[in-house]
């Protein structure tokens, strides 16, 4: 006899209860996480892909500069924040590196070839000279790897176990800028105030949180200095209350060596969390390894308030809608005009029997569907980089909405999902200004919208182990699903991702912007 689901899922002890609670992980969210990990795969359904005209909007020049200086009013209301995932750690970033060190190979001699086109390059050989190897000895003695180590490791300027953060990305003639910093220089010109203040906040892993208060505190006289901005910045970690168990092989909680459950981070969808607990009104969002040097910047601080604008545009037209029909005896012009305003300017129609419906079905559903965060979302034209995309998804209710879909939630397997996928036009650059507070000026309880079911199951080992994990629904996928959803078409020159060390080496990332 086989065992039930039921039963798989309920192998939790007293001891494993009392481990679970202490870290403010309820037995029910428990049992949940375990079903979804004995779950058949992904859930999220493609219809077709957003394309322009159908989810995708392009801002035409007839329309920039009204949303330019709704945008730019906001930001001098002092309304914007900017939000950073910044607890990315950068050895992905050099695992070509550290294979080609194990391997050999060519992948040592390019990277030194080019050395002196990285920013950390007087770094490296700095420390290479204090240890009492110099580089050009090394080089011409051909020991590469000694060179590479002194880059990646504690010997040297330790890169690997750093946060990808705080790793230099762009040289300029007085020094060379770490992410962190281009971060806190993009917002003076994208979320700076009247007043002369800029708000940050950065999630950071706990391990690093010391290097990057340090970081801070060695920045802030030059940055008051140079830009005359008073920066108000914030840091915050992943609660342990997010972390999700594994499985092993025959479907059972996967246990460390001493008996205790493993609980692995929950992904960067439970950063929502973070969010949430942010003062805040109208937030930016973009990924830390997104940055370009100062001589982009200005296309890059014309498309943020473009998307400030459009966000500000959707939310007075929400807020007005909810206020009039809450206000009692809704017309039914204003009524049909609030369908419509849900179907062309959130691009989420209703099914067609609701117009025929009565006065308070369509009250109840346009308060519904309008009384919810909004977010608008920059999306470029595909250009094969990895990662999510702007899908119609179809949602339990039948309904399809506007997504930000990643490969890894859909069935591949699925030829009609696989054609869908392979039909996108645009890209995910994660460049999102979001609007988190309702229409009373209250802030929006953002774990209410998140889609529990969009969650991520992969397949990892530890010590030798196999094991499936649990990832949360994605920080702009799942967790943002039962969001009003609006994307954006912007420049590709806006968009200038580090995933690898070698990107550094690109066109956007380089001095005078050449290979």
């Amino acid at each position: 006899m086989t065992e039930s689901s039921d039963s798989k899922a309920s192998r939790l002890t007293g001891a494993d209860l009392e481990q679970l609670a202490a870290t403010g992980i309820s037995s029910e969210e428990a049992e949940r996480q375990l079903a979804l990990l004995l779950g058949s795969g992904p859930s999220t359904r493609l219809d077709r892909p957003c394309v322009v005209g159908d989810g995708v909007e392009i801002l035409g020049s007839e329309r920039q500069e009204a949303l330019l200086a709704r945008g730019a009013a906001a930001m001098a209301a002092g309304r914007l924040s900017k939000f950073v995932p910044a607890s990315g750690a950068a050895s992905r970033m050099f695992l070509d590196l550290q294979r080609a060190m194990d391997d050999g190979g060519d992948v040592l001699s390019a990277f030194v070839g080019d050395l002196e086109h990285y920013p950390f390059a007087e770094d490296l050989r700095a420390v290479l000279t204090a240890s009492g190897a110099g580089l050009d000895e090394l080089v011409a003695g051909g020991s590469l790897s000694t060179v590479v180590g002194h880059l990646l490791d504690a010997r040297g300027l330790g890169y690997a176990a750093l946060p990808k953060a705080l790793l230099k990305f762009h040289s300029y003639p007085d020094g060379a800028r770490t992410a962190f910093e281009e971060h806190l220089v993009e917002a003076v010109g994208c979320a700076r105030d009247a007043q002369g203040s800029c708000r940050l906040h950065f999630t950071v892993s706990e391990e690093h949180l010391t290097l990057f208060e340090g970081a801070l505190e060695g920045l802030r006289p030059e940055l008051l200095r140079r830009y005359q901005t008073r920066f108000e910045i914030g840091f915050s970690t992943q609660s342990p209350a997010t972390d999700t168990l594994a499985v092993d092989p025959e479907d059972r909680p996967f246990r460390l060596s001493d008996g205790r459950l493993l609980l692995r981070p929950g992904g960067h969808g439970a950063l929502i969390r973070n969010l949430a607990a942010l003062d805040g009104d109208v937030v930016l969002i973009k990924n830390i390894d997104n940055v370009v040097p100062d001589r982009d910047k200005p296309l890059v601080y014309r498309w943020k308030q473009l998307l400030t604008g459009r966000l500000v545009e959707l939310q007075e037209r929400a807020f007005e809608l909810l206020r009039a029909i809450e206000g009692g005896s809704p017309s039914d012009e204003l009524l049909r005009e609030g369908l419509r305003f849900l179907a062309e300017g959130l691009h989420a129609p209703a099914a067609i029997e609701l117009e025929s419906a009565d006065a308070r079905a369509r009250s109840a559903y346009l308060v519904d569907r309008l009384d919810r965060p909004i977010r608008v979302c920059g999306v470029v034209r595909a250009e094969g980089e990895p990662g999510g995309g702007p899908f119609w998804v179809e949602g339990a209710d039948g309904a399809t909405t506007p997504q930000i879909v990643e490969q890894s939630q859909v069935d591949v397997s699925d030829p009609l999902q696989a054609s869908i996928l392979a039909a996108a036009t645009h890209f995910n650059p994660v460049d999102v200004a979001c609007g988190i507070r309702n229409h009373r000026g209250e802030r929006y309880e953002l774990e209410r919208f998140i889609d529990p079911r969009a969650v991520f199951i992969s397949r990892r080992s530890l010590d030798g182990r196999e094991l499936k994990a649990l990832e949360r629904p994605g920080l702009w996928n799942g967790a943002m699903a039962r969001w009003n959803t609006v994307f954006v078409e912007v420049p590709a020159a806006t968009f200038a991702p580090v995933k690898t060390v070698f990107d550094l080496l690109r066109p956007a990332h380089q001095p005078d912007g050449k290979d």
